[in-house]
């Protein structure tokens, strides 16, 4: 259900995965939560997948590999409520938690490292550091590739690692975004159009889609109201790409951060890449602005960090906002 109360604690887990992110130190004594979801996953995938099924068995088995994360991470988040019920600021305890689900700050260090290896003329770094935050094939990029990948890897995260978290817990709290964890994990894990998970992952990739609808389309409207920091034609431009490319993606989701990174940016951003086992002759986002190129460099990833911070900035204002709300009611 929809609650005021949950703000507060909201703007406390995002304040500190800005400023914590994810203690290393302490992760090595423990998992991370998402750490633990993949095993899950994995563990269903080995037992449900079996690819000399029939086409529609493996569908059925995937639509079940769904329900039980679903349910297992809904029914966890609902035991840590009630029992942080108890605990005196338990609140506290749960914004730690909800700070474990948010990726604002390890967002902004992965790509922040792909700009500084281009800076560094280092493209074989710059390569790895890219590789570690996209699914496609970087070993043959050339620097305009890496600063291309870098900055969709930023848009498309800011709304899958920051924005739909903060959504799906404004709604449903912690177990709402302990679900969408759950479920954006799998969708990573397991929803790949190849051979082995085309049928079994179509579930979890169709409820990926389902589940961050609206928010990437809440991250584009921020991205482009955060361009105004920088001037009316920037926010324009932005605007413009996000009303004649967004749907030219074929992720019905993607295109719309991308293409408000694109137009604020005056780049051309995703286009034809390949993956691993395939090549993708995708349309390019951002065409639709007069004098866009496909040329990003490194300053282009670091003004796009900038608009990034921005955007998330503006995030935290509006749950600022709403916590006042929730005071003074």
């Amino acid at each position: 259900m929809f609650e005021l109360t949950m703000f507060p604690t909201l703007l406390f887990a995002l304040t500190i995965d800005a400023i914590i992110g994810d203690p290393k130190l302490f992760y090595r004594s423990i998992p991370h939560p998402t750490q633990m979801m993949g095993w899950v996953i994995k563990h269903l995938d080995t037992r449900l997948n079996d690819e000399l099924d029939e086409t529609r068995s493996q569908r059925i088995k995937g639509i079940y590999a769904v329900i039980i994360i679903l349910v297992l991470a809904a029914s966890i988040g609902l035991g840590l409520v009630f029992l942080l019920s108890f605990i005196p600021y338990g609140w506290i305890l749960e914004a730690l938690l909800l700070s474990t689900m948010i990726a604002s700050k390890s967002l902004y260090q992965h790509v922040f490292a792909v700009a500084s290896a281009l800076k560094s003329d280092d493209i074989e770094n710059a390569r790895s550091a890219a590789g570690k935050i996209v699914g496609r094939d970087t070993k043959n990029l050339d620097d305009h590739g890496i600063a291309r990948a870098a900055i969709e890897s930023l848009s498309e995260n800011f709304s899958d690692g920051v924005v739909a978290p903060i959504f799906w817990a404004t709604l449903f709290g912690l177990p709402g975004v302990l679900a969408y964890k759950m479920l954006n994990t799998a969708d990573s894990m397991i929803g790949y159009k190849n051979d082995r998970y085309l049928y079994f992952g179509w579930a979890a990739a169709r409820m990926d889609d389902l589940a961050n609808f609206i928010p990437a389309r809440l991250s584009a409207l921020m991205l482009c109201i955060a361009a105004f920091t920088w001037g009316q034609s920037e926010a324009k431009r932005s605007w413009i790409a996000i009303t004649h490319d967004a749907r030219k993606q074929l992720s019905i989701n993607a295109g719309f951060p991308e293409s408000a990174m694109a137009g604020a940016l005056n780049l051309r951003l995703a286009g034809p890449r390949d993956y691993s086992d395939q090549t993708i002759d995708g349309d390019w986002v951002g065409i639709a602005v007069e004098g866009s190129t496909p040329d990003a460099t490194d300053e282009d990833i670091s003004k796009g960090l900038l608009l990034y911070v921005n955007a998330c900035l503006l995030l935290a204002a509006l749950l600022v906002f709403l916590t006042g709300l929730n005071i003074h009611n």
